[in-house]
């Protein structure tokens, strides 16, 4: 499966280990929806029902669409130097900052260790008190819903701080001769971009642990288990985001073949 993703990656468009992944949770979408139609068939629930998970079912993409590339843009302004009669620098540019930059990492890392306690307690079978603690680290469980939000609040900091260090940023602005607009380069500078990250995480990380937990909320409230996956946790986030990517990819491509095209008429137009 590597190699194959590696042949989509060079010869198609997108990443193609994700795409694998796409397409086998996709792939489940299908049996969910014919499961709810059986069930509207023989009347345990009401089509109306449906309809609100369904109106449901389109906000939540869209509200995940719109974390996935809500950014926090950050002014940058570069000094103008003259190099031998040639002036550079001068512009204005932006330092893209995701609210979501942790993307579906936290919830890996989240369920790994969620994962510790129930195979602890798998290893006593025969006592009761400790198959009765189990019970709270069901996934169905408000306790795990609790904790399991908590951790993956944790991990989007945790991870944020891993992949985007502010000092770093800082440095290469004032050796690039850039500063951001009333403040000054150096540790101020490095502590106003930590201090914005650090406020634009926070809903980020709220929104992944509503994410995370809503399948088990939606469970509770009647909605088959198939179905009731692709309301949130990392199914839903590695949908759109490999679809947001390859939707990228392919406007790159287009706009590449656009100028390609263009160049090459035009060198026809200019020879003839």
């Amino acid at each position: 499966m590597m190699w194959l993703g590696e042949q989509i990656t060079d010869r198609g468009i997108g990443n193609g280990i994700s795409l694998i992944i796409f397409i086998g949770i996709i792939d489940r979408f299908p049996y969910s929806v014919f499961d709810e139609y059986q069930i509207i068939a023989s009347g345990a629930r009401n089509i109306l029902i449906e309809l609100i998970y369904i109106a449901c079912f389109i906000l939540i993409i869209a509200g995940v669409i719109a974390v996935t590339v809500a950014t926090r843009k950050i002014p940058v302004q570069y000094a103008k130097r003259v190099v031998r009669r040639k002036v550079f620098g001068g512009v204005t540019q932006y330092i893209p900052m995701k609210v979501n930059s942790a993307g579906v990492m936290p919830l890996i890392f989240a369920q790994s260790i969620m994962f510790i306690p129930s195979t602890f307690l798998s290893f006593f079978p025969n006592s009761e008190f400790m198959q009765e603690i189990s019970k709270y680290f069901d996934y169905t469980s408000w306790v795990y819903s609790t904790v399991y939000s908590l951790l993956i609040i944790f991990f989007t900091y945790f991870y944020t701080a891993i992949a985007f260090n502010p000092k770093d940023v800082s440095d290469n602005m004032k050796k690039q001769g850039g500063f951001i607009p009333g403040v000054r380069p150096g540790k101020p500078t490095s502590d106003f971009i930590d201090n914005i990250l650090t406020k634009i995480t926070l809903p980020g990380a709220i929104f992944l642990a509503i994410i995370a937990i809503l399948p088990t909320i939606l469970m509770k409230l009647g909605v088959t288990t198939g179905l009731a996956s692709f309301f949130g946790g990392t199914s839903l986030l590695i949908i759109v985001g490999v679809a947001l990517d390859t939707l990228q990819q392919i406007e790159s491509h287009l706009l590449m073949r656009h100028y390609d095209g263009f160049m090459k008429s035009g060198k026809l137009k200019s020879r003839r």
